[in-house]
């Protein structure tokens, strides 16, 4: 079974961060939920890849999947082709440390969101350890190094190439073509357009999405399991960095009973 992938043009979405402000999980409320991927969705068993922009890409977008795909006995690799080491532009915390605490972090949360806390994660996860806020330059490498790690599952799911911010949009497009050259359904999930879109918004391709609900086990895994991210959800060094790349506003979008893809 395969699933027709969305390719659309190149990304016109504004700045996430317009005069005013965000669209608050509330407004999106008030959107018509698509339909819902099947339980019993036979490709999961040809196993999952996800290709996240950063540490964390993979589990806010589709960590339920992942959960559930785990769970199904299938086999999950998560491709991280950046260690994040940007996320806090000017800091007096250096790169390579910031990049070092937000892997630990992640692969914390991995281990948790299949239901093994403090243990190591059924998830394989290879890191590119490209440049945070420069994957478009490394672009066409990116795409030479995901053809065989993606070449032998069933399903690639990956950041959604219109999302509105350049690593996001740059990983996608790889690994759109790694999954065009080896024949690989694809997925894509958004996560900067919860900021910047609007309910019924024309931008965002609605028909062409899914709904992977969570079980209830799932959700309280994955809520856990955002609570690891500390350097993106608390300040960096209270007192002195206190910015904060996921505050409570922008967290609620990846805490519902459900996660978006795009087909």
């Amino acid at each position: 079974m395969s699933l027709p992938t969305f390719r659309g043009s190149r990304s016109s979405a504004p700045d996430p961060a317009p005069g005013h402000g965000w669209t608050t999980e509330t407004d999106w409320q008030r959107q018509a939920l698509p339909s819902a991927l099947p339980e019993d969705w036979p490709i999961l068993a040809g196993g999952l890849v996800v290709v996240a922009a950063h540490p964390e890409d993979a589990l806010l977008g589709v960590g339920g999947l992942i959960s559930r795909a785990v769970a199904e006995g299938s086999r999950v690799r998560v491709v991280s082709v950046t260690d994040g080491d940007a996320s806090h532009p000017g800091s007096r915390l250096p790169g390579s440390v910031l990049a070092a605490r937000r892997v630990r972090e992640s692969d914390r949360a991995f281990a948790t969101i299949v239901g093994n806390p403090g243990g190591v994660a059924p998830v394989e996860v290879i890191r590119l350890r490209v440049p945070d806020r420069a994957v478009t330059t490394h672009e066409r490498d990116v795409v030479d190094r995901l053809i065989p790690l993606v070449a032998d599952f069933a399903l690639c799911v990956s950041n959604w190439r219109e999302d509105g911010l350049a690593d996001h949009e740059s990983t996608g497009r790889a690994a759109d073509v790694a999954a065009r050259e080896t024949g690989v359904a694809l997925l894509e999930f958004p996560l900067r357009m919860w900021q910047w879109a609007r309910p019924q918004d024309s931008r965002v391709p609605w028909s062409r999405a899914l709904r992977v609900d969570l079980t209830q086990v799932q959700q309280a895994r994955k809520e856990r399991a955002l609570s690891c991210l500390a350097s993106q959800i608390a300040p960096l060094v209270p007192g002195r960095d206190d910015r904060v790349p996921l505050p409570p506003e922008k967290l609620a979008y990846f805490r519902r009973p459900f996660e978006i893809v795009f087909r």
